[in-house]
């Protein structure tokens, strides 16, 4: 019995031994763990500090979120403009864990932009677009292949108008279906805005796939429609949480998710224009952009490093179809609301088309000079409208120093566009429309420097031609022949922005167009 005893004994002892040592070992392994996790920690925070020193300021930044809460909390575009009045012009905040240089006001934004524009060329990260575009096309491409795309649509769209006579008479065209489409309302007041978006459309349409659309074609209606609702979410909250995480939100649920099925239509009109196109092309005989590119194609079709791909055609080209319909349907958007609220500005206009075009004869790109006070307006409400205030973030193609801070090569760079667009040094009254920002006392048109909301330098939009030329015979031609007036009154329009981030979107609203004739 003893014997058994003592046996149990030496057996429990020799278990409480074991388990002591496992006990010591687990603790040995936890204070293991807890250092390296504290070390590791250190040692980034370390690398952070070191790498911040040399940035340029901003607040301090959380891990994994960055200075998305701080950001959150107010918008983004609001942040960054109150940002600017505690940590300067130029300053550095987090989207996440990617480290962005915010550059505010036109004195900084031209000497990066355009002064030491080489070294802030290339394009910075845009998680949403990236996942649209997938890093292809005009817009998400650098070096080589940035500058041969590039290069290659400026002398494409040139060899079919842009900039030149030639292209107003499409833009003319349109302009009068526009008339026709706003009499058959009979001076009813209704919503223009998706006809605007088509007859934009149109025009980018003529161009790149030598089509267009009626107003009344449902199919096309309804793609610009979720083109555009895809629009105001990628300006909203949630495609701006997007971007700062975009490995945690691409798999939660959320209206951010409906972006990429919402843009998936007009995506799918491109690549079956561009297949039509390839079975239908004459290479003696191009008809439009996709068939010069399609040439192009065939030319380097032996060179490996080419960045005239499929895929480089179809992004371009839905990228073009998208930023161009979209930024110009806005701008007269937000004119037609500019109009309604200050109508002694259609007054003065309705005298100066009389008087230098008459209420018959078609606008044409010459008489732009012949009307200081049109110009002025134009100018203007693209300043006032400010259709994308954030501008596209950029990022550096080598190591930086600028304004006594380092930059390295790699980081993203955001030029804030509204903050050049309302910049007090070079607009008297930046918040208010006045169009003597682009008229001198003696009535004559003057440009302004802080006039940049295509950006500046080499990768300023390439369509900036396009799109003045596209304002001036749409304006013209509407107020030659109607005044816009309004449900309400004029004093009660509120032509704010509803959203404000990536794009600034105009209200929902009905005008009435009494004709002139």
């Amino acid at each position: 019995m003893h014997d058994i005893e003592r046996k149990t004994v030496q057996r429990i002892l020799k278990c409480s031994l074991v388990n002591g040592r496992d006990m010591i070992d687990i603790k040995s392994v936890t204070v293991g763990l807890v250092g390296f996790v504290t070390f590791m920690l250190v040692l980034s925070y370390g690398k952070y500090a070191w790498r911040r020193k040399k940035m340029p300021p901003g607040p301090f930044p959380l891990p994994i979120l960055g200075n998305f809460l701080l950001i959150q909390s107010e918008g983004i575009l609001p942040s960054l403009i109150k940002m600017a009045e505690k940590f300067g012009p130029i300053y550095t905040i987090y989207m996440g864990s990617r480290p962005t240089v915010i550059l505010t006001g036109y004195q900084i934004v031209k000497e990066a932009l355009v002064d030491m524009g080489d070294a802030f060329l290339n394009r910075g990260s845009i998680p949403i677009l990236d996942r649209i575009f997938h890093c292809r096309g005009l817009t998400l491409t650098n070096g080589d292949s940035w500058k041969q795309l590039r290069q290659f649509s400026l002398m494409t769209l040139k060899d079919f108008g842009m900039g030149k006579k030639s292209l107003e008479e499409p833009i003319q065209a349109e302009a009068q279906h526009l008339v026709e489409h706003f009499i058959s309302f009979n001076e009813q007041p209704f919503d223009p805005s998706t006809t605007l978006a088509c007859a934009s459309s149109n025009i980018t349409s003529n161009i790149l796939m030598g089509t267009r659309y009626g107003y009344n074609d449902e199919k096309w209606v309804k793609i610009l429609q979720d083109s555009h609702q895809a629009f105001h979410i990628l300006a909203s909250n949630w495609g701006q949480l997007y971007d700062m995480l975009p490995e945690i939100m691409k798999y939660l649920p959320g209206p951010h998710n409906k972006i990429f099925s919402l843009l998936k239509p007009l995506k799918d009109v491109v690549e079956e224009s561009i297949m039509t196109h390839s079975e239908t092309l004459d290479p003696a005989c191009p008809r439009d952009f996709i068939d010069c590119f399609l040439i192009r194609m065939k030319q380097e079709e032996k060179n490996l490093k080419t960045p005239f791909d499929m895929a480089n055609l179809t992004a371009t080209v839905f990228d073009m179809f998208l930023g161009g319909a979209e930024s110009t349907s806005v701008t007269v958007n937000f004119g037609f609301l500019i109009f309604i609220k200050y109508p002694e500005l259609q007054d003065k206009l309705h005298e100066e088309i009389d008087r230098v075009i008459g209420q018959v004869r078609q606008p044409s790109v010459e008489d732009r000079n012949k009307m200081p006070y049109m110009n002025a307006v134009l100018y203007e409400i693209q300043r006032y409208s400010d259709v994308f205030p954030m501008g596209i973030v950029r990022s550096t193609t080598r190591d930086v120093t600028f304004h006594g801070y380092c930059i390295p090569k790699g980081t993203d760079v955001l030029p804030v566009l509204t903050t050049v667009l309302r910049d007090p040094s070079q607009f008297e009254t930046p918040g208010d429309f006045n169009i003597k920002h682009f008229m001198d006392e003696s009535g004559k048109f003057k440009k302004n420097n802080g006039f940049l909301p295509f950006a500046a330098g080499k990768r300023s939009c390439v369509a900036e031609s396009l799109v003045r030329l596209q304002l001036f015979i749409f304006f013209t031609v509407i107020l030659q022949k109607f005044t816009l007036k309004s449900i309400m009154d004029p004093k009660d329009l509120d032509i704010s922005p509803t959203e404000s981030g990536l794009e600034n979107l105009p209200p929902v609203h009905k005008f009435i167009f009494t004709s002139r004739v």
